[in-house]
């Protein structure tokens, strides 16, 4: 729905993204110019038009020639590609992979078919949002997460916190 508190908060962003705004994009979640790192589909962005910014050390693209508006109707027509190579992808594997996760995020893990997936949060202690996350069921034994790069180190530290403890309790997972 257009005009609302998130997609008005996501225009903003976005807007300020694409002017290149250099107080917001210098924020610590930015890295400078030189220090960048490229996807595998740099080249493609930039073959088509992309204006590339700076997020969590990756150089991605923001928007292409097209306005925000025309490229949203466009993905709703008919679809798009994320490229998430900027993101953190990490296996879980493990007898008790599947109960460790379920203690960390919103979501029914186990009762997804093996090769399957779905769009969950970590959540805290309270049941607050930490972070969005995708979760794969590979097989039983054998969790594949996807964690934004902006949050990577926080994700990872709180995963790794829990699985410290689940393990001293005797929990086959790593």
């Amino acid at each position: 729905m257009r005009g609302g508190g998130l997609w008005q908060l996501g225009q903003s962003i976005t807007r300020r993204l694409a002017q290149g705004d250099k107080k917001f994009v210098s924020r610590r979640c930015f890295a400078s110019e030189a220090d960048l790192k490229k996807t595998a589909l740099f080249d493609f962005h930039v073959a088509n038009g992309a204006k590339m910014v700076p997020f969590a050390g990756w150089s991605m693209p923001i928007q292409y020639k097209d306005s925000i508006m025309d490229s949203t109707i466009n993905c709703r027509e008919n679809g798009s590609l994320f490229d998430v190579a900027h993101m953190c992808g990490l296996s879980l594997k493990g007898k008790d992979c599947i109960p460790f996760l379920e203690k960390l995020v919103v979501g029914d893990i186990a009762g997804l078919a093996p090769g399957t997936g779905t769009l969950s949060v970590f959540t805290n202690e309270k049941g607050g949002a930490i972070d969005d996350t995708v979760i794969t069921k590979v097989k039983d034994d054998h969790i594949y997460l996807v964690v934004n790069a902006g949050c990577r180190d926080k994700d990872l530290a709180h995963i790794e916190e829990h699985m410290k403890a689940f393990k001293a309790k005797g929990g086959d997972v790593s």
